[in-house]
């Protein structure tokens, strides 16, 4: 088991609505090598569970677990509770995230983007990093852009980057929030081929994801996230093909429109 999350609750403060609670409860485990693709109309809490997985959002209740280690527990008050900064910057050493922007650094070069973390966070050796960093553009077919910066690459480009940027950390797991959202038809597919490549490759990976074609292809597994809740979970055949829950009937239907 990679990640662990229980009872997840998470609300937000809304200047005229008031508490809003965005995560009701939610539960999810990842085992190793399993692509779990998050589907769910907008607003239905998706990101967010990724932002508190990954710790760029603090829970209210719950409790987030890698490799069997606690990260965040309850306390006997009901509120959650996170490890010491020290122990949480060990847990982020689990995972690679992979945003919606690229979120690349702009006046770093595409290897620079890349060694940048693993030479000052990890301490690795400097040629070391630059090897690593340089096969992984060849893998993503980005090895003649080593030194362009990232205003001079397609959106598409970009972010491949931005997953050899998260690869070059060797994470047990790489979460991406619609890493396709911001990107035309045409670059959107040489995105998908590589999430593809490392399906195939069984990196652990949790997409959250508007692609139902690419979903249901790569998927191990297929959740799909409606009001803060996990309204059904299932083989990405049943979930697709034979959908149990009326609320995930009716959201396909309207997405096949």
């Amino acid at each position: 088991m990679i990640l662990q999350m229980k009872g997840i609750e998470k609300s937000f403060i809304h200047k005229t609505r008031g508490n809003i609670q965005v995560l009701k409860g939610i539960s999810l485990e990842v085992d190793s090598g399993e692509v779990v693709s998050i589907i769910g109309p907008s607003g239905s809490g998706k990101s967010t569970l990724l932002r508190c997985a990954t710790f760029l959002e603090t829970i209210d209740a719950g409790e987030i677990r890698y490799k069997d280690e606690a990260a965040v527990t309850t306390n006997a008050h009901g509120k959650a509770e996170y490890v010491k900064p020290a122990q949480l910057r060990r847990f982020k050493q689990n995972f690679g995230l992979v945003f919606q922007q690229f979120n690349l650094f702009p006046h770093y070069s595409v290897i620079k983007n890349i060694m940048d973390a693993p030479v000052h966070v990890q301490k690795r050796p400097k040629e070391q990093a630059q090897k690593e960093a340089m096969e992984l553009l060849r893998k993503m077919d980005l090895a003649s852009h080593a030194d362009a910066y990232p205003c001079q690459l397609s959106g598409g480009q970009q972010q491949r980057v931005a997953i050899a940027r998260a690869l070059a950390m060797h994470p047990d797991i790489l979460f991406f929030d619609e890493p396709t959202s911001a990107l035309d038809p045409e670059l959107t597919g040489e995105v998908l081929k590589v999430i593809r490549q490392l399906a195939e490759e069984h990196m652990t990976m949790v997409v959250v994801t508007h692609e139902m074609p690419f979903a249901r292809a790569v998927s191990n597994r297929v959740i799909f996230m409606d009001g803060g809740v996990i309204v059904e979970q299932g083989d990405p055949e049943m979930v697709f093909g034979a959908p149990q829950q009326e609320r995930t009937k009716q959201f396909l239907r309207n997405y096949q429109k």
